[in-house]
């Protein structure tokens, strides 16, 4: 059920770096201090937290906490340096990203009104907590790129990195693709909307005449992917890692203890949400999921038109990319472009087949050996990952070979690699330059991290 009331975990990332430095807990501790600016642990638990929560396997690194510091530290720092050197962060351009971000916020929660209600916090209060943390942002961003921007790489460079990697060392690249999906979302027709609703209402009668129990009808009826598991019940928080659903958490937070809500629509479906227990910030509550269905005629109707926009594409009277801006009904096609991202987290578009791994995208798999790169499937219905029936056609763009590492084919990620390594050593001989001319102190816990004792040991030489 998390994931399917989950937003994007983009939109949990940046609430998340928005606002971590501004959870400052009363018995929170300092574990670092650079300059007037102080580094908390909350700060660095916060961050670790994001980097779990991002990985493939929910796991970190043995050295995460001392990267985490380290990149806490030199972006105070940088922050610091920034501001002696004047660097060209206004005010407009603090308020432009601010503004951004609260657009954002409210185009994700549907109004100014939810927002507030779901987060606790009012425009004025998300303005007061988001500019200090924007404008450091834009500082040290304004400061590393001044460092990095002299950092070139050359061919005999990169190819002086390539030849030092063990031949046994270099990468293996599996058979890599690029695919884009265009998804049609069939609308359900008033009459089994209401049909939906009335069921709802139903229930809620039956338990409040106590001829039925809420967990019982929650069990034979919803139609919640989890609720075999754990009933329908679930605890909520208004900081959770975990960002339901803007119009059930909307709900949900209305509710006293024991009372049942009406009929709430949400992006999944019609819920029936029942308080449980309230708690500050904390709501435990039970929920009935029924979907309004969609007939065959819906259906083929949008089987119909999304032949048409393939035969647009086709002609070329439109790019695959302007067509899904224009017709997919995706939640994910405003930010990903219809194109399948890997799940390494980095962002490509370049997947192995092993990564479709979720059941609508096996699926995918089974097609792909029909297509040829630069082709586009005929109009085909699946069943997306919130349960419901949809229609779309699958694209793919390109495939490579499996091979091993070379020079001639990934010349662009090896030149990535050492130019990244070649700005990662620029950044630390800055920091161990500048580190000695402000006041830094760390907590022993920590002073045995690889980076930071090497600017510990730069700030005794002082």
């Amino acid at each position: 059920m998390k994931k399917l009331l989950a937003l994007s975990a983009g939109a949990l990332l940046l609430w998340q770096a928005s606002t971590a430095q501004q959870q400052k807990l009363v018995a929170d501790k300092i574990i670092g201090v650079v300059g007037d600016k102080i580094i908390l642990k909350s700060d660095m638990d916060g961050a670790l937290s994001d980097q779990q929560h991002n990985s493939v396997d929910g796991t970190l690194a043995p050295d995460a906490a001392c990267k985490t510091l380290e990149m806490l530290i030199s972006q105070k720092v940088m922050v610091l340096q920034a501001e002696r050197d004047s660097l060209p962060v206004s005010d407009g351009d603090v308020e432009a990203q601010m503004e951004n971000r609260i657009r954002y916020f409210e185009s994700m929660y549907g109004s100014k009104e939810k927002m507030k209600e779901i987060t606790g916090y009012s425009i004025y209060q998300l303005r007061e907590r988001f500019r200090q943390p924007i404008k450091e942002g834009l500082l040290a961003q304004a400061m590393r790129n001044k460092v990095i921007e002299p950092v070139k790489v050359t061919p005999s460079e990169v190819k002086r990195f390539f030849d030092a990697i063990p031949k046994d060392s270099l990468h293996f690249y599996e058979s890599e693709l690029e695919i884009g999906t265009l998804v049609l979302q069939p609308k359900a027709t008033r009459e089994m909307d209401q049909y939906a609703i009335d069921r709802l209402l139903d229930f809620k009668k039956r338990v409040q005449n106590k001829e039925s129990e809420f967990g019982s009808l929650a069990i034979l009826y919803s139609e919640d992917p989890g609720v075999k598991d754990n009933k329908g019940v679930y605890t909520l928080n208004r900081n959770d890692k975990n960002t339901w659903d803007p119009d059930f958490l909307a709900a949900a937070f209305r509710l006293k203890e024991g009372e049942i809500s009406s009929p709430v629509k949400s992006q999944h479906g019609y819920h029936l949400i029942m308080m449980l227990k309230r708690n500050g910030d904390n709501v435990t509550v039970q929920h009935i999921l029924v979907r309004a269905a969609v007939t065959k005629s819906d259906l083929a109707s949008n089987t119909a038109k999304l032949d048409s926009i393939r035969t647009s594409i086709l002609k070329g009277r439109i790019t695959f990319s302007e067509a899904v801006a224009k017709y997919s009904d995706a939640q994910s096609a405003k930010f990903d472009g219809g194109m399948l991202q890997s799940k390494t987290g980095d962002g490509s578009t370049l997947i192995t087949i092993d990564q479709l791994d979720d059941p609508g995208e096996r699926e995918i798999v089974m097609m792909l050996d029909t297509l040829k790169p630069g082709q586009i499937s005929a109009p085909v219905q699946f069943t997306d990952e919130n349960g419901r029936t949809a229609v779309r056609i699958v694209y793919l763009k390109t495939r490579t070979q499996p091979h091993r590492e070379n020079l001639t084919d990934d010349y662009s990620r090896i030149q990535q690699r050492t130019l990244d390594i070649k700005r990662a050593e620029a950044i630390n001989k800055w920091l161990i330059e500048k580190i000695p001319t402000f006041y830094v102190h760390v907590d022993d816990e920590y002073k045995q991290c690889n980076h930071i004792s090497q600017w510990m040991a730069s700030l005794a030489k002082q």
